[in-house]
């Protein structure tokens, strides 16, 4: 990835931008079967859990990941979501996505773009706990496709080494 981002005002910043809009509109209104129409078939949703460590010390998280999910754990998460079984979304949770700090760069491969985004998720369940913030960073890897652009890659860096959600059950 080049160190220079693309400018505000190209075509494929603005369709990168957009995209993660219109994600954040079905994420909040949760249409996640129409989400799921907007992932590769070699989709990668990472979690990464965020270790705090010295100055200089080397990283120790990889391999430690809240989550590591592919196409087929991503339908399955989906679909469960329209079962009985999901406690942790039933009451399903009031969501607020608020994406921001968009920057977009040439991607590794042809039709290809690297975007890094900020997002700020506020979650709110039933009618007496405290609603919850997460924040943290992005890094989407997007494709494009005849039917438009695609997740191809996500990585989501939270801002907190300990998260103070009750559960992940929930996309950023």
């Amino acid at each position: 990835m080049t160190s220079v981002p693309m400018p505000y005002s190209s075509q494929a910043h603005q369709a990168a931008h957009q995209f993660l809009v219109e994600e954040a509109h079905l994420f909040d209104s949760l249409q996640y079967d129409e989400w799921l129409n907007l992932l590769t078939d070699d989709v990668r949703y990472v979690m990464p859990v965020a270790v705090t460590m010295a100055k200089g010390a080397a990283p120790t998280r990889k391999g430690i990941d809240h989550f590591d999910e592919d196409l087929y754990s991503l339908r399955k998460r989906v679909a469960r979501f329209a079962t009985g079984h999901a406690w942790a979304e039933d009451p399903p949770s009031r969501l607020r996505h608020y994406v921001t700090n968009v920057r977009t760069f040439e991607g590794p491969g042809d039709s290809e773009f690297t975007v890094e985004s900020a997002v700020l998720l506020f979650r709110s369940r039933g009618d007496d706990r405290a609603p919850e913030i997460v924040s943290a960073g992005r890094t989407d890897l997007l494709r494009a496709s005849v039917n438009g652009l695609r997740l191809a890659r996500r990585t989501v860096s939270v801002d907190e080494s300990v998260l103070r959600t009750q559960n992940l059950a929930v996309f950023l």
